[in-house]
């Protein structure tokens, strides 16, 4: 039996809420997972909070990116320190013998620091970030000054906790030139520059990080205990990178998006490949099964088949290119990057209302956001920007019909809007026809499917159509064509 926490509930319901919210944050924590962590906790000291990040990080992580929103909840599910309903905090359970300073009045906590009192927490913040940004007086530092600045009025005369009113009144950017000289004097260098100046800004710049930080978690804490840690959990932590909507990505995401393509480009080669492997057994070898057949007296009981010779399926891809589904066109064309070395052959099309081959935008050696620039200058896909479908597809075939062969795998990219224009139905069979395997990924979520100038489910009829919203939707994509 788990013991009891120091909040009077029991520890076990704390561990089966947090690993639910690890669940809802989209962190892979299976059950098998969840029973590991639970008996960890029997065999570690609970009052070493650290060792019970760890414990829980060991068996419930498995990626190193899923890692700042493990340690985000577990601050909130297991803080350092909790409040007593009076303004006062005291260690939480696994949180060790943290201390604070009594709080400060709400009138007090409100009122502008007197200038003299504000040099010296400022001093004392710069004493910190020159030390260790694991030493327990940082974290009380930065506790004790969430609890000074960090409480305003916001609309509606309500009150709440905010980091931003910490970090305006004590600046800790402004301090690095005076923690810069005062490092170079200890190692004994009067003049500025070089690499020592630059160790000694790294140090301080990851410092100052800690400990803003430091700040937004003891935030998050205090508001969690105002408005439930459910709540707050389910604001605080940004999904992983694989259950990003592609229709929703920065820029930023979809420059670490890229790191996932690659294992997944050769995933999709390898399950077309299986499924044109198990298209035919191979052509028969009538000179070994007769040869065969001698030692039975001429009657062929065994039949030997030609080896087939391994080949790479080869592969068209039509990209929608219009700005409703900029970024997951943004994403198809890492895509179509990652996928030129896996296929013997890909040729590569985008379109809005008209199409264009931009294969030769992804030569070898070439910079996918390169070309991702060059197509929105260079490709002919734009006549009155509208999306329109059905003349993709006609243009496509006529223009591009013999690109689509017996040992083709067509893969259609788009959300299925037309703008109500014909949807040229039967063209796209006989292109469908055409191809050993045709897919259709939809980065629209399927409810909204055939809503407004959708026509989804008649191209589904055609092609099927997988609802495509994210890496894990485009992985099961793939587990699934095994």
């Amino acid at each position: 039996m788990i013991e009891q926490d120091g909040t009077g509930g029991p520890l076990l319901d704390r561990h089966v809420a947090f690993v639910h919210a690890l669940r809802e944050a989209g962190l892979p924590v299976s059950l098998a997972e969840g029973l590991d962590a639970a008996k960890a906790l029997t065999v570690i000291d609970l009052a070493e909070r650290e060792t019970l990040r760890e414990a829980y990080a060991a068996t419930l992580v498995k990626r190193l990116q899923h890692r700042p929103g493990f340690d985000a909840l577990f601050d909130l599910w297991f803080p350092p320190v909790i409040s007593d309903g009076y303004g006062t905090a005291r260690p939480a359970p696994g949180g060790g013998p943290a201390e604070r300073p009594p709080p400060l009045e709400p009138s007090e906590a409100s009122a502008p620091p007197d200038p003299s009192e504000l040099a010296e927490l400022r001093e004392r913040l710069a004493d910190l970030l020159m030390g260790d940004p694991d030493d327990p007086a940082f974290r009380a530092f930065a506790r004790s000054m969430v609890e000074r600045f960090g409480k305003v009025r916001a609309a509606g005369n309500r009150q709440s906790w905010f980091s931003y009113p910490v970090l305006r009144a004590l600046s800790p950017q402004t301090l690095i030139a005076r923690m810069l000289d005062r490092l170079l004097a200890e190692q004994g260098r009067a003049e500025r520059g070089g690499l020592p100046e630059k160790l000694a800004r790294h140090q301080i710049s990851r410092n100052i990080r800690k400990f803003e930080e430091a700040v937004a978690s003891d935030v998050r804490r205090r508001i969690a205990e105002e408005s439930g840690t459910e709540k707050i959990a389910k604001a605080t932590v940004a999904p992983p990178i694989d259950r990003v909507d592609f229709l929703r990505m920065t820029k930023d995401e979809l420059a670490r998006l890229r790191r996932e393509v690659y294992p997944l480009a050769r995933r999709l080669a390898t399950r077309l490949t299986v499924k044109q492997k198990r298209g035919h057994r191979g052509r028969l070898d009538f000179r070994r099964t007769v040869r065969a057949s001698l030692s039975t007296g001429g009657v062929p009981l065994t039949t030997h088949l030609r080896p087939r010779r391994p080949h790479k399926p080869e592969l068209v891809i039509l990209c929608d290119a219009s700005d409703s589904v900029a970024a997951f066109s943004h994403f198809t064309l890492l895509l179509t990057f990652a996928l030129r070395e896996q296929f013997t052959k890909v040729r590569a099309f985008a379109f809005v209302d008209i199409v264009d081959e931009i294969t030769t935008l992804f030569h070898p050696g070439a910079d996918v956001l390169d070309a991702v620039l060059r197509l929105t200058k260079e490709a002919d896909i734009t006549r009155f920007g509208r999306t329109n479908y059905g003349h993709v597809f006609t243009s496509f075939a006529e223009r591009y019909g013999d690109a689509i062969g017996p040992r083709t795998s067509l893969l259609i990219l788009g959300d299925a809007r037309s703008n109500y224009q014909p949807p040229a139905l039967e063209t796209l069979g006989r292109l469908a026809g055409e191809a050993r395997h045709a897919y259709w990924l939809n980065p629209e979520p399927r409810p909204q499917w055939d809503t407004g100038d959708s026509v989804a489910t008649s191209y589904a009829g055609i092609v099927p159509m997988h609802e495509c919203r994210n890496v894990t939707q485009l992985a099961a994509f793939i587990e699934d064509l095994a």
